[in-house]
């Protein structure tokens, strides 16, 4: 009950702050991909290292310079952002908005919903049941079988 609430608090107050992005729930974005012959984008909005532990299929991992992994996109392209839970997700696709880009989403609940709702996750191009939880904190969203114990 406690993680019920949680969610519908962070997702809340996510979609308080960045009221301007359009936010695709997850059941859409899987029925989105299993279309082959229209598919988005999909951007990584974490670390580095949260990337290395796992990703959604083809998901590219933005850069710290935003320009490096979209130079060559169409900005009418669909785009999908996504983090942990939702919040570095929606400021990218803020930025990509900023920038001219039309078709942009912020996949609400992020990887951690996507992978609590038992939909695949990869590493390389193996599917895992791992996902970096971000910090002690966050980690509590996923359920215990997708977690990695954060040391920080």
């Amino acid at each position: 009950m406690i993680r019920v609430a949680s969610w519908w608090l962070i997702k809340l107050l996510i979609r308080l702050q960045f009221l301007e992005i359009q936010q695709l729930l997850t059941a859409d974005l899987a029925t989105w991909l299993a279309d082959t012959d229209n598919q988005p984008l999909l951007l990584d909005a974490r670390t580095l290292e949260e990337y290395q532990v796992s990703h959604l299929h083809n998901a590219k991992l933005v850069t710290d310079d935003l320009k490096d992994s979209i130079e060559s996109v169409d900005q009418e392209m669909p785009i999908v952002v996504y983090c942990s839970v939702g919040y570095r997700s929606s400021a990218i696709a803020r930025s990509l908005e900023s920038k001219g880009y039309k078709n942009v989403f912020n996949l609400s609940g992020s990887i951690f919903q996507w992978v609590n709702e038992n939909r695949p996750v990869y590493r390389q191009e193996k599917v895992v049941t791992e996902v970096h939880p971000y910090n002690k904190f966050w980690q509590y969203l996923l359920d215990n079988k997708y977690r990695i114990e954060e040391k920080g």
